[in-house]
């Protein structure tokens, strides 16, 4: 018999009542998919995610009290090993880089399908980020605006084949083993990457590699 998959714990952030009732039959679906907890703004989710330590959250962005984007940025630096993924009605430009900058791995549209949200909550416990189509597109127009050049046209060979694995979803330890150089050196590179594409995040970087086709 296969082992079977971990169950990964989620916690859902929004403040429609309508919306979390939703999600949380959505989650009942899925056998590896756990609800953990649910809160109506930032704040309630701060003070919730130091009682239930989710694996993944489900975070809205425009909420009263305390905004996504700020709550996304909290949780992330308390408990960096949880993954949070910004699930809104909103694909404008501001909100996008708001919510990467702030640690989110994922950027999706509430109007996703259930199997495709599910799936992308796997992908961001594994570490691998989700974007929008529209949120790809967002940051690439702000990209573009930032700088005329193709972004990422200034990249080493070596910050390339970094890049490269980024895409496939490694860590700086997995870099490091692969390209059999220090932690240390793949933190160099990673970090000359992100500001040669004018990003903050490993996921933003990942979104504009794969969108302007910056490696294979």
């Amino acid at each position: 018999m296969s082992e079977q998959a971990p169950t990964i714990r989620v916690m859902l952030v929004d403040d429609h009542a309508v919306v979390r009732s939703g999600l949380s039959a959505f989650l009942l679906a899925f056998d590896d998919l756990e609800l953990v907890g649910d809160a109506a703004d930032g704040v309630e989710a701060l003070n919730l995610a130091s009682r239930v330590r989710p694996d993944v959250v489900l975070m809205d962005l425009v909420m009263p009290r305390m905004d996504g984007a700020t709550a996304t940025r909290a949780i992330r630096e308390k408990f960096p090993d949880t993954q949070v993924i910004a699930l809104t009605s909103f694909k404008e430009d501001d909100l996008v880089q708001d919510a990467l900058k702030a640690g989110a791995i994922g950027y999706l549209l509430k109007n996703i399908s259930a199997d495709e949200l599910a799936n992308a909550i796997r992908a961001a416990h594994a570490g691998r980020p989700t974007l929008a189509p529209e949120a790809a597109q967002a940051l690439i127009h702000t990209a573009r605006n930032s700088d005329a050049r193709q972004p990422g046209f200034d990249l080493t060979e070596r910050e390339r084949e970094v890049l490269s694995l980024m895409v496939e979803g490694l860590n700086n330890t997995e870099i490091s083993d692969k390209l059999i150089v220090s932690r240390s050196t793949v933190k160099f590179h990673v970090s000359n990457i992100l500001s040669k594409l004018h990003v903050s995040s490993r996921t933003e970087a990942v979104a504009l590699a794969l969108q302007t086709n910056l490696v294979n």
